[in-house]
């Protein structure tokens, strides 16, 4: 049950997919719209959201929770993507639980590594899934363009988040907000670009599979009589 046999992809997984952005945006936005006229939410990061400073803190950590958990749950199945990409697409989910369960006015450092953690891996996992046929209707390098766009975007977020481009930080939240957006739809978008192709599922490649062995073991000369043969 669950199991959709077009894909190798579970429903469940799909479900996931499509959660990890709707939870993210969502708690987010709820979240800042809590808050008072203070907070900005181009200037203000979303690990602010989840401190005591804030108005339900835990309201902005359950989202970086229920955000990684539901990526940990895509990354198991995905069942079509190299183990490499599954493994590190698990390991943003659970590096994004930790920055839930580590607030950064508790334990900034162990936030801020959890964080870093979360961030490269999501930033990485869709070169490291990169398939050399590619991933159902993606091409081959897509992964590659993902990884290194999200990677930009990564880099603009550290750079506002240590202040040094013009501006001294002031969009921190904004470029934390893109990159974050970015990283919890890719899941998505390779769970239905798997699913869109056609005869990528269990059955279809196994079918493949004994069609080509069947060519394979073949012979190449066919039997005739040795009247036909005298004949010709």
């Amino acid at each position: 049950m669950g199991q959709d046999l077009d894909s190798g992809i579970p429903r469940w997984a799909v479900v996931s997919a499509v959660a990890a952005p709707i939870t993210i945006i969502g708690t987010w936005t709820l979240a800042a719209s809590l808050q008072d006229d203070g907070y900005d939410p181009v200037r203000d990061t979303l690990s602010w959201l989840a401190t005591q400073a804030a108005v339900a803190p835990r309201l902005g950590a359950c989202g970086f929770a229920l955000t990684g958990i539901a990526h940990i749950v895509t990354a198991v199945g995905l069942r079509p993507v190299p183990r490499a990409g599954r493994l590190m697409l698990g390991l943003g989910g659970l590096a994004t639980v930790g920055v839930a369960l580590l607030p950064t006015d508790r334990t900034h450092t162990a936030h801020m590594g959890a964080a870093g953690v979360a961030f490269v891996a999501m930033a990485t996992w869709p070169a490291v899934a990169r398939d050399a046929a590619g991933l159902g209707r993606m091409a081959p390098w897509s992964g590659a363009v993902a990884a290194s766009g999200m990677s930009v975007m990564l880099g603009w977020y550290w750079l506002e988040l240590q202040a040094l481009i013009p501006g001294q930080g002031a969009r921190k939240g904004l470029a934390e907000r893109i990159v974050a957006v970015a990283q919890s739809l890719w899941p998505l978008a390779v769970v239905l670009a798997v699913r869109a192709e056609p005869g990528s599922g269990p059955t279809e490649r196994a079918a493949a599979a004994v069609a080509a062995s069947v060519r394979a073991t073949r012979p190449r000369w066919e039997w005739s009589p040795w009247w036909a043969r005298a004949r010709a």
